[in-house]
């Protein structure tokens, strides 16, 4: 038996919408880390729900679905709530600000350097980590999740 462990792994998972329609029946899969999958279907058919239980949005279901620990899990969904007062641009940049503000940081401090920068890169590393708030951070992931790097992406 190999060494190698799931990523992510679901078992004779169910969904049924009421008032009896069975969209999900009895589904396995299993895949490893940096597997590329696919999920193809008619209009109807569950391919949204079954990336929402695998997302671990929607917890309606029978059977089991999980993620491997300390795998993170990135869901964008098909229409995302955009503010409609704001450009394109002004949506994806307010994903984004989070790590735009790091990276003008960083290129301030790369512009200005002098013998002083390793000190400023140390507390430049410490600082922005501990200051990018919780949820600034959460909304970045959840709203522009190709941005990061979450380990599996069902999108």
């Amino acid at each position: 038996m190999n060494g190698r462990q799931f990523i992510y792994h679901m078992q004779g998972l169910t969904k049924t919408f009421p008032p009896s329609k069975k969209v999900l029946d009895n589904i396995h899969l299993s895949f490893y880390p940096d597997a590329k999958i696919g999920v193809l279907g008619v209009n109807g058919s569950g391919k949204s729900t079954l990336l929402r239980i695998m997302a671990g949005i929607d917890k309606e279901f029978t059977g089991e679905g999980w993620v491997a620990e300390g795998a993170r899990v990135g869901y964008l969904e098909q229409e995302p709530q955009l503010d409609p007062t704001k450009t394109v641009r002004e949506n994806v940049m307010e994903g984004v600000a989070a790590k735009k503000a790091l990276l003008d940081r960083y290129n301030e401090i790369a512009s200005n350097y002098s013998d002083e920068t390793p000190m400023r890169w140390r507390s430049f590393r410490t600082r922005s980590i501990a200051r990018t708030s919780g949820t600034s951070t959460a909304r970045s992931t959840w709203r522009w999740t190709p941005c990061g790097a979450p380990r599996m992406i069902p999108t």
